[in-house]
């Protein structure tokens, strides 16, 4: 059985949906304060935070993560709001390991404010992917994608929801399609 860690800045609704039909090891935050913490513990997941400003330097933070990643015999990093950028020491010891949802169709719009950028853009349609983490920023190779139209009555917010809503569905397809076993 492929274990499984969740990786998340903040709010956790793709932890919480992920979280609801595979079990997930734990989940990880680099804030302290996030709400996927209290979603953790609701859920009965294990959960760890620590943020990058209590390391010496970005290496000596991804390398605390990696021993976390080891000690629980992770197989599989999910990262799903996780709002760093994957550094070479965490990259090295789990390359081909760590997937990442992002809220845009690949390659249009990455970095962090996809929806925004989109929505900005006037785009008739949008998207989410997940992705396979590489050295880049929303580089990796594609594992699937899924198109959300914009519709003439939207507002950032609706169309916001929507794009959501699409990643919960994708996320869940994809670990299925990745052999992650469920509850």
């Amino acid at each position: 059985m492929k274990k499984i860690a969740v990786f998340a800045s903040g709010n956790g609704s793709n932890f919480q949906v992920i979280a609801e039909q595979f079990p997930v090891e734990f989940v990880f935050s680099d804030h302290r304060d996030a709400f996927v913490l209290e979603r953790a513990n609701q859920l009965r997941v294990k959960s760890y935070a620590f943020e990058l400003k209590e390391f010496e330097n970005k290496a000596d933070y991804e390398a605390a993560l990696v021993e976390l990643l080891q000690e629980h015999q992770i197989d599989l990093v999910c990262l799903a709001g996780y709002m760093k950028i994957v550094g070479s020491t965490l990259l090295s010891a789990y390359e081909g390991r760590i997937i990442n949802i992002h809220p845009a169709y690949l390659p249009e719009f990455p970095g962090a404010h996809g929806i925004e950028d989109a929505w900005q853009a006037g785009v008739e349609q949008s998207g989410v992917t997940i992705h396979w983490v590489d050295s880049g920023v929303d580089t990796g190779k594609i594992i699937q994608q899924v198109r959300v139209p914009r519709l003439a009555e939207d507002t950032l917010e609706s169309f916001e929801a929507r794009i959501h809503e699409a990643e919960y569905r994708l996320y869940l397809e994809v670990l299925d399609s990745l052999g992650v076993d469920r509850k």
